[in-house]
């Protein structure tokens, strides 16, 4: 099946005029009928949810909100990666997130708001699907209900865990009693229910783990296609989900444990559990067509029928082929990663992923060529990879009182050495091995919208480039995002 790709249809001029004049002939002769009567071709909520077909074009739908360019189809990662010291802004203004890159956006930023809307706005199709897959399934086995309420889920547990990384005070300041965010979990249609307490950080957390825990539990271990393994939630997208989350909370045992499900204890770190997972062989692969790579644990895809939209695109923002608008060059002096020592040049992800670039003003200044499809920008958009997952299990294992320091060592050894081979860190302790580790993520995951949140669970403070170089600390409110205007005007109990 083709996942999230809608159609565009056109309608012949001639048959809307048609159309019109029908309607308003019925409207005048048959006035009374023609209010009473129900629409034939609308559907009623209730029967979305009495066949498999019906049920795959609601979930289809509910991938493809979260997918919206305003929130994980491009800018969400753009605006996380920003805030910190990998990137030089190149061309200022509001629509490329100049204020976000310096640090002075307010409640009023119409784009921060769109993370706000488009996240909530997923949300509630999420709920609605959770809803009706409960309340209108007589008839349906259980293998058709149980993998659309796990996916339902899924998102929801994502939408919400990426929001209050960014509305919300870190949960390791202060083990999440910190104000969270609203969480909505009924259904709505109308503007009945606006007005909604925040909920705590820690209260926001469990229900994330909450979701994922009864997702794990109902959808399938894996899909037939090699794309839908990459672009539909199964058993190990949310057990690598849930590492991430953990390690957020600080919990290290937890990631461990969760980890284990998918990440053997010793070389070579792959799996053949569910979809099975394993680094691809050449880096490079996991960012052109088909994107499928078994590594690539859960992306969200694109195609020319639904682009991320205008100036979302990662291409856009950071490639310099002709077309994008490089927007965002990478920062080659300290404290940015490219200039770091710990990133050699004969590292593949360097060669393969890194120019230096002349033009548009700019003279051999470093870019980021990770993503380089041209418009209409239908590179897919990395969420959840294998390589994560390893970095996530090696940090746990540093930093967890009793960890495995020898299988932390190998573990980021293997996602080092599959891009230069004979690299060799040398002796660590554990806490070099820590540092190590969080500058492997940096390298490793630059630009897939990590960085932010790599910070703010590790309480550092954001050195923002683009603020003068300031650092900000948790304390600071421009550390995270503020509510959007627009929520505090509609739900008086948000909270600041």
């Amino acid at each position: 099946m083709r996942i999230f790709h809608k159609k565009t249809y056109r309608f012949p001029v001639s048959k809307v005029v048609t159309a019109v004049f029908l309607l308003s002939i019925l409207a005048t002769s048959c006035k009374k009928e023609f209010l009473e009567k129900s629409p034939e071709l609308e559907l009623p909520q209730e029967e979305a949810y009495t066949t498999a077909q019906r049920i795959d074009k609601v979930i289809t739908g509910l991938y493809s909100s979260a997918k919206n360019g305003s929130l994980f189809g491009g800018r969400y990662h753009i605006y996380n990666d920003i805030r910190a010291e990998e990137y030089i802004l190149r061309d200022p203004n509001v629509v490329t997130g100049a204020d976000v890159y310096q640090a002075t956006n307010d409640a009023t930023n119409s784009y921060i708001s769109s993370f706000w809307s488009v996240g909530y706005g997923t949300i509630n199709r999420a709920n609605l699907a959770i809803d009706g897959l409960t309340q209108n399934v007589a008839g349906l086995p259980a293998t058709v209900t149980n993998p659309a309420l796990g996916e339902s889920k899924f998102i929801r547990a994502l939408v919400y865990f990426q929001l209050v990384q960014i509305f919300a005070k870190p949960y390791a300041l202060d083990n999440g009693a910190s104000r969270g965010l609203p969480l909505r979990l009924q259904p709505e249609t109308t503007a009945a229910n606006n007005a909604l307490a925040s909920s705590t950080v820690a209260q926001v957390y469990a229900q994330i783990l909450k979701d994922l825990d009864e997702a794990e539990a109902q959808l399938p271990t894996t899909y037939s296609t090699a794309l839908a393994k990459t672009t539909r939630a199964h058993k190990n997208t949310v057990i690598a989900l849930k590492t991430r989350v953990y390690l957020a909370m600080g919990n290290f045992p937890k990631v461990i444990e969760e980890g284990n499900k998918i990440v053997p204890a010793t070389a070579p770190f792959s799996t053949t559990a569910g979809a099975g997972h394993s680094l691809a062989a050449n880096v490079a692969t996991l960012y052109v067509p088909p994107y499928t790579n078994s590594e690539s644990i859960f992306s969200f895809p694109m195609a020319a029928t639904n682009a991320p939209g205008t100036q979302n695109q990662l291409a856009y923002y950071y490639n310099s082929f002709t077309g994008a608008n490089l927007i965002y060059y990478l920062n080659r002096t300290s404290p940015g990663i490219y200039a770091d020592p710990l990133w050699p040049a004969t590292d593949a992800r360097k060669t393969a992923f890194t120019a230096l670039f002349t033009g548009s003003g700019l003279t051999a200044q470093p870019v980021l060529k990770k993503y380089n499809t041209p418009s209409p920008w239908t590179d897919f958009v990395p969420m959840i990879r294998y390589a994560e997952v390893l970095l996530n299990v090696a940090e746990a294992e540093a930093r967890s009182a009793g960890g495995n320091l020898a299988r932390a060592r190998a573990l980021l050894d293997a996602v080092r050495q599959r891009s230069d081979a004979s690299y060799n860190f040398g002796t660590l302790n554990a806490s070099q091995l820590f540092e190590t580790i969080l500058k492997e993520r940096r390298i490793e995951l630059l630009g897939e919208g990590q960085r932010y949140n790599d910070l703010a669970r590790l309480n550092r403070p954001l050195p923002a480039i683009g603020a003068s170089g300031q650092n900000i600390p948790v304390a600071d409110p421009r550390y995270t995002f503020p509510i959007p205007i627009n929520e505090r005007n509609t739900n008086p109990l948000v909270g600041d």
